[in-house]
């Protein structure tokens, strides 16, 4: 008969690696994966997502990190194993990049082959004395491992991490928590309304006493890869259009007056090593993403496409606020000004969105506002108001200038009942790394020991057991 489950029960120190060793902490997302140790600030091992994969005759060459991606090796071609709504689709190669993630920074690298290594005279005896020993060293041997998943994941995105873990890394323990939940923790509230704005999708996670109220989590692809979507609109509509030329692609320029056009000489490849288009539109997403941490920003008070209080729009006021310079990698420089903020405005008003054949409208629903509201609808009318006064905001598009100050008037202006009060980290590091932070911070507790996943349990029960107990 099977031993009966049990989270308030400790395993044996065996079982689970012991508090002695560090435990370590996995949190894989769309744009990027971030490991490190628990108990520290930071994640260590911080590498893109993407992933660079070079054709030939002999098989595909993956290639991983942050220095892989962004150099135009000939065909190079970007993908993603896991997909814009952060559910993986491709486990054998988020399978080799984590493991790279983990091998790169945090674990000692594999040692050489003792046959072949030229240390050792004897080779024949040292032949006889390694048959039957595992020639490759798993990375996890002595680290528990957490990790972080999504709140919508799947039945298979749960079993799959722990099967790997256990099977491929030799962990000797697992736990599998929510980010939304991790997010909470690292704000330092076991009860909270998470909002967390990253580059796929924005999710909306309520928790409760440490518990993810799983009908009240929602996601919408207004995040910012959308934001970028809406100034590659602005930029093409723009009278002349902004050119959005990649680093890479330019080999000298010269400086030229605000809207006057580039002059810049460019970088040509021999016909059949071009780089992948995907391998530019990531290049382009790099220029975005400078021009939404230094230019962009979200209207407040009032709506962009409302009146103020003087009977004039806020439209017009916009266009009187001081503006801004960007200039793009060719040298093109111009002072953007409306632009700012109207590539922002559609998260909360759907009407100020712009769309084209390849860029759909967003939905009303798909608003920030409304997915609160949406989400809030789902849970007990009793623990609203807590929620609504321990609101978190995270992720890295939160950052954006003026994002908080507008999330708080529209909550006041829907809920003006209840008090709204907003935590969000000013550190870009704890406001980017939030749902690692949390992991850090759970893992590290004494208290903790108690929950993880042992090895003699997952050889009992399978990879079954993340459903029973990651709750």
């Amino acid at each position: 008969m099977s031993a009966t489950l049990s989270n308030t029960t400790a395993p044996n120190t065996a079982d689970y690696g012991g508090d002695e060793i560090s435990a370590l902490v996995l949190d894989p997302g769309y744009c990027l994966t971030r490991g490190g140790f628990a108990g520290e600030d930071v994640p260590k091992s911080v590498i893109p997502s993407f992933y660079g994969l070079i054709p030939s005759v002999a098989g595909s060459k993956h290639l991983y990190g942050e220095n892989a991606v962004h150099t135009p090796l000939p065909n190079i071609e970007i993908r993603n194993p896991i997909s814009q709504s952060g559910i993986v689709e491709d486990w054998d190669t988020a399978t080799q990049l984590w493991e790279y993630a983990i091998t790169s920074r945090l674990t000692n690298t594999k040692p050489s082959n003792p046959l072949t290594n030229g240390l050792n005279d004897k080779t024949d005896e040292l032949k006889q004395e390694m048959e039957g020993v595992e020639t490759q060293e798993r990375p996890l041997e002595e680290n528990p491992l957490l990790m972080s998943e999504t709140g919508w994941n799947t039945g298979k995105g749960r079993e799959k991490p722990i099967e790997i873990a256990m099977e491929n890394w030799g962990t000797p323990a697992f736990w599998l928590a929510r980010s939304g939940v991790l997010s909470a923790f690292s704000a330092g509230k076991a009860s909270a309304l998470v909002i967390d704005v990253g580059a796929a999708s924005t999710s909306i996670t309520p928790v409760h006493d440490g518990i993810m109220l799983k009908k009240g989590t929602l996601r919408c692809p207004l995040a910012g890869n959308y934001i970028s979507d809406q100034l590659r609109l602005i930029f093409s509509t723009n009278q002349p259009s902004v050119p959005l030329t990649p680093h890479y692609l330019i080999n000298s320029k010269t400086p030229v007056d605000a809207g006057a056009p580039s002059q810049a000489s460019y970088r040509t490849f021999p016909p059949g090593s071009e780089p992948h288009p995907s391998f530019r539109a990531l290049q382009e997403e790099r220029i975005l993403t400078e021009f939404k941490e230094s230019v962009v920003a979200v209207w407040s008070p009032g709506r962009l496409g409302g009146h103020n209080q003087q009977g004039g729009t806020n439209l017009d006021t916009a266009r009187t606020q001081n503006t801004r310079p960007f200039e793009m990698p060719d040298g093109y420089n111009q002072l953007f000004g409306v632009e700012r903020y109207r590539a922002t405005e559609s998260l909360f008003d759907v009407k100020m969105a712009l769309s084209d054949a390849s860029h759909p409208a967003p939905t009303p629903s798909q608003t920030i506002p409304q997915m609160i509201a949406q989400s809030l609808s789902q849970v007990d009318v009793d623990i609203r108001p807590h929620l609504l006064s321990n609101v978190v905001v995270v992720g890295g598009s939160s950052l954006i200038y003026g994002f908080n100050e507008r999330l708080k008037q529209e909550l006041e202006a829907m809920y003006p009942g209840p008090r709204v009060r907003i935590f969000s980290p000013g550190s870009v590091v704890e406001r980017k790394f939030s749902s690692w932070i949390g992991g850090s911070i759970l893992a590290s507790l004494g208290t903790f020991h108690q929950m993880w996943i042992s090895k003699k349990e997952y050889d009992e029960h399978g990879a079954g057991i993340v459903e029973k107990r990651c709750k």
